[in-house]
């Protein structure tokens, strides 16, 4: 009779599972996929070498699934970011802004993600969640475009512009031998860039709170 996992042992899978996944993604941020060695993750997850294999086949499908597992997690906040906003512009400073913010936060995983020369596996899924970020910002430029908020204009070329701007304005301050930099003054340079590409309309500077002296009364109270 063949064997047929039960919803426990089933459900124990998973959980080992996750849990590789998670001591993968902190050897990431530590010291990108050189460090996601098979013998440095099951040290990590505290699991024997050999039951690795049970869940990957590979190291190249473990790498895999590992950049589908944090790539997803960040594409993931950024389209809750975006979903929390109205209109084209403050949509598309969600993206940059967000996107920006959590890659300088975690460079060292920003740098794997982005740039990090990878396995052929790693590198198509890199591609995929590429086109996720496509996808999303072409969905606003044409939703812009649509409702008159911004001009007319290929959102699909866009899209692509803008996506590849941030990705390459990064990889200065992500890079491993770069010196880090304060990340508020590129993410608002960055997002102002992206807004002008697609001739979203400038946000208006906030008037400055009035200043308010102190009368004669209040200098001496009675």
């Amino acid at each position: 009779m063949a064997y047929r996992p039960t919803a426990r042992t089933e459900a124990t899978r998973l959980a080992h599972r996750e849990r590789l996944l998670d001591a993968a993604r902190a050897l990431l941020a530590e010291g990108g996929y050189a460090a996601a060695s098979i013998s440095a993750l099951a040290d990590r997850a505290g699991v024997a070498t050999g039951s690795v294999y049970n869940h990957f086949a590979s190291k190249q499908e473990l790498l895999a699934a590992v950049f589908r597992h944090v790539a997803g997690h960040e594409l993931a906040a950024v389209r809750t970011a975006v979903g929390a906003r109205t209109g084209a512009a403050e949509q598309l400073r969600a993206l940059v802004e967000v996107f920006s913010r959590r890659a300088l936060r975690t460079p060292r995983t920003a740098w794997a993600l982005l740039a990090e020369p990878v396995d052929p596996h790693v590198e198509q899924e890199r591609l995929t969640f590429r086109r996720g970020y496509h996808a999303l910002a072409e969905s606003i430029v044409a939703a812009g475009v649509e409702s008159g908020e911004l001009p007319v204009q290929n959102a699909q070329l866009s899209a692509a512009a803008v996506i590849g701007a941030v990705g390459e304005a990064l990889l200065g301050p992500l890079s491993p031998v770069g010196g880090r930099t304060d990340p508020e003054p590129v993410v608002a340079s960055l997002t102002a860039l992206c807004l002008r590409a697609v001739g979203a309309a400038p946000a208006r500077p906030t008037a400055p709170a009035p200043v308010i002296r102190p009368t004669d009364q209040d200098r001496n109270p009675r």
